[in-house]
């Protein structure tokens, strides 16, 4: 009975930490997905790694988020900024081919993202809907930020505005131990939810959203 007395505070620390991890993992995927419910993100993937194609990457992002920015001022949320891209969809392939001299694919999808930090804020690993660009084949590294809000195209600090509340501002512009902690504790969860579903038949793809443009919708670059 004396061995099984010391067992208890080793049991008690056991399940307490069971049920931190737990309860921080739902925390972090909670907030992860209430983060990506607010934003849409752009990936650009470039049609190879040669230099002409990575310049030319980063040419379809510098116009897609010039062309887009007017746009989705009239957005007040991201299920709004959601309706412009599919409408604008058509366009912004065009825009993209024309821009790149390739062809272009241009949907919106939902798809996994690692933690990213863009210098003035950072975002979490997790699943977001984004703004999917690929070039040519899509063989070559790829280029993703904020397409709404306009994260990617703030000069200065971030401020709470539209779709972000000033605690969403917090998270992604904290800076310190604080910050780093929430971050892995939320990749952790995420790659412990991965191991949960590791039966599922094959990894999982960018996920196009259905839908098509509204007729008669859509923009005209000014």
């Amino acid at each position: 009975m004396r061995g099984r007395d010391r067992l208890y505070p080793l049991e008690a620390a056991g399940l307490a930490a069971v049920c931190f991890v737990l309860l921080s993992g739902l925390w972090a995927g909670k907030r992860q997905e209430r983060l990506a419910d607010r934003m849409v993100r752009l990936h650009v993937v470039a049609a190879s790694d040669s230099a002409a194609d990575q310049a030319a990457k980063l040419a379809v992002r510098d116009r897609v988020l010039d062309i887009l920015a007017p746009a989705l001022e009239e957005a007040e949320d991201a299920a709004g900024a959601r309706e412009i891209l599919r409408d604008a969809l058509p366009a912004l392939e065009e825009l993209a081919a024309e821009t790149a001299g390739t062809t272009a694919r241009a949907s919106l999808a939902r798809e996994s993202f690692p933690t990213r930090s863009y210098g003035s804020f950072s975002l979490p690993a997790g699943e977001y809907v984004s703004l999917r660009i690929v070039l040519g084949e899509g063989a070559g590294r790829n280029w993703w930020c904020v397409v709404y809000p306009p994260l990617c195209a703030v000069a200065g600090e971030i401020r709470p505005a539209g779709a972000l509340g000033k605690d969403d501002v917090r998270l992604i512009t904290e800076d310190g131990a604080g910050y780093e902690l929430r971050f892995r504790v939320m990749e952790w969860w995420g790659a412990l939810r991965s191991a949960w579903e590791k039966d599922e038949p094959a990894p999982r793809e960018p996920e196009e959203i259905a839908g098509s443009p509204r007729p008669g919708a859509g923009f005209r670059e000014s």
